[in-house]
């Protein structure tokens, strides 16, 4: 499946839920979110509908975000469902991994393939307060669950925040090297400060996305070409394929910032 730029589009991130266990200051308000009803959240079956008319097209590999992913119960069977998918080659997830001591090894069996674990810190003060309420003991333990499941190649996910954690790079380097993890550091920016500095003449240049591979879908059913694209299309689930190929046609050369949704609705 080829969008118009030529680029092979072999990757869908699926938002599996709005909800999380957290409140990561860069992420979600303080006071929270108005969460979506359970009636407005893709049941899994339909998920799993997307995802075999996406393989069909040529989508590959499949990404589970949230929110935070394991919120959702019973998210293993949705695991099992898309590794069962003729097609695809790969289901991965990203998770805050808070609840990953209580869920790793059913991941595990059910044939999840990698995971993005995001930890940001690893001073325990500086933990709750970016996440407004976590235990970075539980991260700790996710880890070590994980690991202990035979999860491998495990990436930590350190978003730098200026003038915050910018010093514990090197510390969250040499602690990756001693467990065998692989560090990826993701340069801050919140889709929020994205849309109002569009004013500025800096955030006038538009924001590379010219090898990007992949479509979103949302926890709500709406597909979407770009991250940094207000554009979103409803899942027709008449004629799903015409829904994907309608997203992959729309997906831009660049793309600016999105406005009409948060970062905990699209998964990053």
């Amino acid at each position: 499946m080829y969008d118009s730029y030529n680029r092979e589009i072999d990757y869908l991130r699926i938002s599996v839920t709005d909800r999380c266990n957290l409140r990561c200051s860069y992420c979600m308000p303080e006071a929270g979110i108005a969460l979506k009803s359970h009636l407005d959240i893709l049941p899994y079956e339909k998920i799993v509908r997307v995802a075999a008319a996406a393989a069909e097209l040529g989508i590959r590999k499949i990404r589970l975000t949230g929110g935070e992913p394991l919120v959702r119960k019973n998210i293993a069977f949705l695991v099992r469902e898309l590794k069962a998918v003729p097609g695809v080659r790969e289901v991965s997830m990203t998770s805050n991994g808070t609840l990953l001591d209580l869920r790793a090894a059913e991941l595990k069996q059910a044939g999840l393939d990698r995971l993005n674990i995001s930890l940001d810190t690893l001073d325990p003060a500086r933990y709750r307060q970016i996440t407004r309420n976590g235990e970075i003991a539980r991260v700790m333990a996710g880890i070590d669950a994980a690991q202990a499941a035979g999860f491998a190649n495990i990436k930590i996910n350190m978003v730098l925040l200026p003038g915050f954690n910018e010093d514990e790079v090197e510390p969250m380097r040499e602690f990756c090297r001693r467990r065998g993890l692989q560090l990826q550091r993701i340069h801050h920016y919140s889709l929020h400060d994205l849309r109002t500095a569009r004013s500025g003449l800096e955030a006038e240049r538009p924001l590379a996305c010219g090898v990007c591979n992949r479509l979103r879908l949302t926890a709500d059913g709406k597909l979407k070409p770009c991250l940094f694209s207000d554009r979103e299309f409803a899942v027709d689930f008449a004629d799903i394929r015409a829904s994907l190929e309608q997203a992959v046609r729309a997906k831009p050369g660049q793309g600016v910032a999105c406005g009409n949704r948060q970062n905990w609705q699209i998964g990053g």
